[in-house]
């Protein structure tokens, strides 16, 4: 929420509710379990917004502690959190973070493997899903034979295992397994797109893509 206090002053208002905290508190820690992941690392501003950001790691302490003891927990602060995630990024299993910190964490993650041609995304809750490459649409280059398909590729690899485990569905997980293994043979092989140091345009790299899947 934003309002105008005096001409040239401008405050806004950050919302956060503990039953919000607690379900996506709840839901990065199901998400480590079911992945297999061993540490979950909250980054978090709560040195200064003392009771949102304190209420949401107030929330997942108490998440981690009743419910997932068995997994890692740990809390950064977000800007030594930022720091260490670009010296080393090894250090860290699976993030949990607000909304603004996570939109502002992927990017800088997409950076550090490759850019936002190679980045994935999903966006699940407890009755539907949607899995999106993290660049969007890109229409500023729509038509134009150059935009790199991985990141949707790998959405829907992500969709498609998704499926499976909903639908407990081995089909999809099968055909997933294909689509990934095809992309990475593909890469191995050097058949890239220009944001990557190749050559290929759109086109080219799913024909590359397509030849490889068994």
């Amino acid at each position: 929420m934003k309002a105008t206090l005096a001409p040239g002053v401008v405050t806004t208002t950050k919302v956060a509710t503990e039953t919000a905290c607690t379900r996506i508190a709840r839901w990065g820690f199901h998400y480590a379990r079911q992945r297999g992941r061993k540490k979950v690392t909250v980054f978090h501003k709560a040195n200064i917004m003392k009771l949102t950001d304190g209420m949401f790691i107030r929330c997942a302490r108490a998440v981690h502690d009743a419910e997932f003891s068995e997994i890692g927990y740990q809390e950064m602060i977000i800007d030594a959190g930022c720091m260490s995630l670009v010296q080393d990024p090894t250090r860290f299993d699976l993030l949990l973070l607000e909304n603004l910190y996570g939109d502002v964490l992927s990017d800088l993650g997409a950076g550090l493997v490759g850019g936002l041609g190679v980045v994935p995304g999903a966006n699940i809750g407890d009755q539907c899903a949607v899995f999106e490459a993290v660049h969007g649409s890109a229409p500023d280059i729509a038509g134009r034979n150059l935009a790199n398909p991985l990141a949707l590729l790998m959405s829907a690899v992500m969709m498609l295992n998704h499926l499976a485990e909903i639908r407990e569905d081995p089909a999809c997980a099968e055909t997933a397994q294909r689509i990934k293994d095809a992309y990475n043979q593909a890469l191995a092989q050097g058949q890239k797109t220009r944001d990557l140091g190749g050559t290929l345009g759109t086109a080219e790299f799913a024909a590359a893509v397509v030849a490889h899947l068994v």
